[in-house]
Formats: structure tokens, C-alpha cells, sequence
């Protein structure tokens, strides 16, 4: 009786398996970083000339407030940065970002100090630029996530280059939380002020800066003891800062 040999073909081996895997899932990543890099670089020269219409965070705050049953107020009128009084652009170097105007997009001595701090104490403080918290409030989500500090750097980068600095400051007088529902310059001195954002005094433009830490928080008008404080420091240092030169 003759015997039937069955020959079977060898199992390709795990290292062959994932190569395989490898070579088809490359090709896709690839294709979507070009993807990210075009849409990306897109938006970044699109918002160098066009007012940004509204912001992650915005949208955020919407959906919070929704969730939670509360009264959604949303106040956001773009300005172009002739009409913000010079006061304002001033108080936010003062407060946030002392470098602003010759710094890359990073402060990293600021960094450094922030780091430090935070391991020595209990509250947690930023050391982002101005530029960097453009770049996080136009284009990307809140959080601490590695993933989103690595897009914000990109970001920064990318408005450095493409936006320079009065463009920077501009979209981030527009655009960023000063107060409950109040987004930029003219809705701030609005609501904080009754008055357009071209007519804040030193004093005015520094109670606007001082909340910025938390404007949910904190009040630019009857404020507390620590705001206080912070409204006349900021007021002692814009007097240093001279004339802007974008």
C-alpha cells in the first residue's frame, strides 16, 4: 500500500508576521502625518489674516455648562490690535509673559523656574509663553498630556514663524478667557468696564491681566486683597516696558 506524504508549508515566523504588519500600517502613517502637516500649516497661515472664530475652549465651556443644567453666556467680538488700547498688550506682557517681545515662542529659564517651584511647593505654575498659549488656545484641547505639550510646542513653532508678533498678540487678545463667558479684549472691557478695549487705563488694563490665572475665579472689579496686589504690581512693571515694537 502506497503512503500519501502531505507536505505543509512552513508558518511564516512572528518576526516575518510583524514585518508584514509593518509594511502596511507605514505607509498609512504616513499619509496622515502629511495629512496633519498640510491641514495643520493650512489653518496656521488661514488665522494670519482671518479672525479666529472661536476656540476649543469656547466649545468646551459650552458643553460644561450644559452638562451641568447652568445658563450658557458667551460675549466674543473681534478687534483688530489698533483697537486695543496699548494698556492691555502692556499688562499681559507684565503678567504672563516679561520676555514676549524677544523671546523664539519659549522662555525656558521661565521654565525652569516654574519646574523648580512646583517641586518645591503645592500650587502649580506655568511657565507657557504667551506664544504658547496662543498655540493651545486656538488649535488644541486643555490638559497636561505629553501628546498635547508636544502639538503645543509644534504649534508655537508654527505661529512664530508664520504669524510674528503682533499677529500672536493680536489673536490672543481676542481670543483668550477673561472672565465667564467673556472672550477677548472688547467683551472684557465691556463687561468688566462698560468701555471699548481702546479706552483701558493702566489701571483698568492691569485688573483685566491680574484674573487671567483664573478668570472664572477671580474678579477685575471689587476685587480681593490678592488681586489687588497683583493689579499693582503689574502696574509697577508696565511702566518699565517702554514702547512695543512688534
Amino acid at each position: 500500500m502506497a503512503t500519501k506524504i502531505i507536505s505543509k508549508k512552513p508558518k511564516p515566523s512572528a518576526k516575518k508576521q510583524s514585518g508584514n504588519f509593518m509594511s502596511k500600517v507605514s505607509p498609512f502613517l504616513f499619509k496622515a502625518f502629511l495629512w496633519f502637516l498640510g491641514i495643520s500649516i493650512f489653518f496656521v497661515v488661514l488665522f494670519k489674516f482671518v479672525p479666529v472664530p472661536f476656540t476649543p475652549l469656547m466649545v468646551i465651556r459650552v458643553i460644561e455648562n450644559k452638562s451641568a443644567g447652568k445658563e450658557n453666556y458667551f460675549s466674543h467680538d473681534w478687534e483688530p490690535i489698533e483697537n486695543i488700547s496699548v494698556n492691555l498688550q502692556k499688562a499681559v506682557i507684565a503678567s504672563e509673559d516679561g520676555t514676549f517681545l524677544v523671546h523664539n515662542g519659549f522662555d525656558f529659564r521661565a521654565m525652569q523656574k516654574a519646574y523648580k517651584s512646583n517641586e518645591r511647593g503645592r500650587r502649580i505654575k506655568g511657565g507657557s509663553t504667551i506664544s504658547q498659549q496662543t498655540a493651545k488656545n486656538v488649535f488644541l484641547w486643555q490638559g497636561r498630556s505629553y501628546l498635547r505639550k508636544g502639538l503645543e510646542a509644534y504649534f508655537t513653532v508654527l505661529i512664530e514663524l508664520i504669524w510674528g508678533k503682533e499677529r500672536i498678540m493680536e489673536v490672543y487678545l481676542n481670543s483668550i478667557e477673561m472672565g465667564n463667558g467673556i472672550y477677548g479684549a472688547q467683551a472684557a472691557a465691556e463687561h468688566w468696564y462698560r468701555k471699548n478695549a481702546s479706552d483701558l487705563t493702566p489701571e483698568q488694563a492691569a485688573g483685566i491681566a491680574a484674573i487671567l490665572p483664573n478668570p472664572r475665579k477671580y474678579s477685575a472689579t471689587s476685587s480681593s486683597s490678592y488681586i489687588n496686589n497683583r493689579k499693582s504690581k503689574i502696574v509697577r512693571i508696565m511702566r518699565h516696558i517702554g514702547k512695543i515694537k512688534y
